[in-house]
């Protein structure tokens, strides 16, 4: 009778372990689903700060870029040397306000992983004031392009726009 009442004791510790094993594991969710999962949040506040930024910047708040959406040292990078710092930045797109006092931009679509976001868009206008030197032409503009963002601790850090200058002096009859 000892022999079957401990044969039924080990069996039973089998089975609490074996539950126990299967409830830990269970529950016990691999890091790499946590860290796909924190991404995930990452890229939505990220996303949603940037449009949010962008959106009221266009409907004409140039005082949204400050230091609570934007890192002290954000930089555009452009071709003939990169602007640095939040009132060059607010100088530099408050020309697209300024020259375009119809302006419309529209995010066609915005995606990313984490920091990173690319953003599709599109702006549309009339040039109508200066707009970097350039005396207003009357003339409409429909560009389409995409800019690489890079953001830290929810903050918009770096913008790199893509879009066909050519196009875009032809449009304005600059250019042939």
């Amino acid at each position: 009778m000892r022999k079957s009442n401990l044969h039924i004791t080990l069996k039973n510790i089998f089975n609490i372990a074996l539950i126990t094993l299967i409830f830990v594991g269970c529950t016990n969710v691999p890091e790499k689903y946590i860290n796909l999962e924190n991404e995930s949040n990452k890229l939505s506040q990220n996303s949603s700060t940037y449009e949010m930024v962008w959106e009221k910047f266009f409907n004409g708040d140039m005082d949204i870029i400050n230091s609570d959406y934007f890192t002290e040292d954000v930089k555009v990078v452009l071709a003939g040397g990169d602007i640095v710092g939040i009132e060059a930045l607010k100088n530099h797109y408050g020309n697209y306000v300024k020259g375009f006092s119809d302006a419309k931009f529209t995010f066609v679509d915005l995606f990313g992983e984490g920091d990173k976001l690319v953003k599709h868009w599109n702006f549309v206008g009339t040039h109508d004031g200066e707009f970097f030197g350039i005396p207003a032409t009357g003339r409409s503009v429909n560009l389409s392009g995409t800019t690489l963002i890079l953001m830290e601790d929810g903050k918009i850090k770096q913008e790199h726009d893509f879009f066909d200058n050519l196009d875009f002096y032809t449009q304005l009859g600059l250019m042939e």
